[in-house]
């Protein structure tokens, strides 16, 4: 793969999407914390504050994965329908590029967008003065930037075999499902039905488990409620090595069509 070309690309995809009204997204961000600081009179009382800080993080997520989601899953759909992927691979420029150069401006996107709402949320925080530990809400952010990683790796890899409607349900599918496999594990070993089990097993093992990289009531509590710095770094391996899993496998499928 030539970085060069990758560059390109990723910068190419970064600016369309940006084009696309994301500071929109922003705005509405502002709003949101403004209504939720305004409608809470008492901000700097301890059960107040909690709900805010939870709020804010909470808010950050979903913002992201919309943006994610419906970004993503239309991002190479959007080349194949106006034809642009023919110009672009009949270019020196492999399947492989096109796809990590794609994955790679989406996620530029997202760090863009996840650093500047956590920027106002900090603004919002010191503005009511509420107490929180800045460790343990950078940490739930940058895990929220992975979770978010994961997610758009699913999204490009599904626009990679199926139009942006399907890939959508199908991400959105995969991310609430994620959320809650570990559940789903502990309910097929309370049942009496072997082959529920073993399904629920399978669904454990293939379907990414979200809720490692979900710490945001964790930094609610500050740095003594996160997990131990060797739950964090395999977390964060988890989620690198399963991004490059899915994204390989999005090149892959990607590289057996035919336009």
């Amino acid at each position: 793969m030539n970085f060069g070309r990758i560059f390109v690309l990723a910068t190419n995809a970064f600016r369309e999407v940006m084009r696309d009204r994301l500071l929109y997204i922003i705005g509405f961000y502002i709003l949101i914390l403004a209504a939720a600081f305004a409608l809470l009179p008492e901000i700097a009382a301890t059960t107040e504050s909690k709900i805010f800080l939870d709020f804010g993080l909470a808010t950050i997520n979903l913002l992201g994965l919309i943006v994610v989601v419906f970004v993503g899953t239309g991002l190479i759909n959007k080349e194949i329908e106006k034809r642009t992927v023919l110009v672009l691979l009949a270019k020196p420029i492999s399947h492989s590029e096109f796809i990590v150069g794609k994955y790679l401006g989406l996620l530029t996107v997202s760090a863009v967008l996840i650093t500047t709402m956590t920027a106002i949320y900090l603004l919002f925080l010191q503005l009511g003065k509420i107490d929180y530990s800045l460790a343990s809400i950078l940490i739930a952010v940058f895990f929220q930037f992975l979770q978010l990683s994961l997610i758009a790796a699913i999204a490009i890899t599904a626009g990679a075999f199926t139009s942006s409607l399907l890939a959508t349900a199908l991400t959105l599918f995969i991310y609430l499902m994620g959320n809650i496999t570990q559940n789903l594990l502990q309910l097929g070993r309370l049942g009496n039905n072997p082959n529920i089990e073993r399904l629920t097993q399978a669904l454990y093992l293939i379907l990414p488990n979200l809720s490692r990289l979900d710490l945001k009531n964790d930094a609610v509590y500050g740095l003594e409620a996160l997990p131990s710095s060797t739950a964090l770094i395999a977390n964060t391996v988890y989620g690198l090595v399963y991004s490059v899993m899915l994204v390989a496998i999005a090149v892959f499928i990607f590289s057996q069509r035919e336009f």
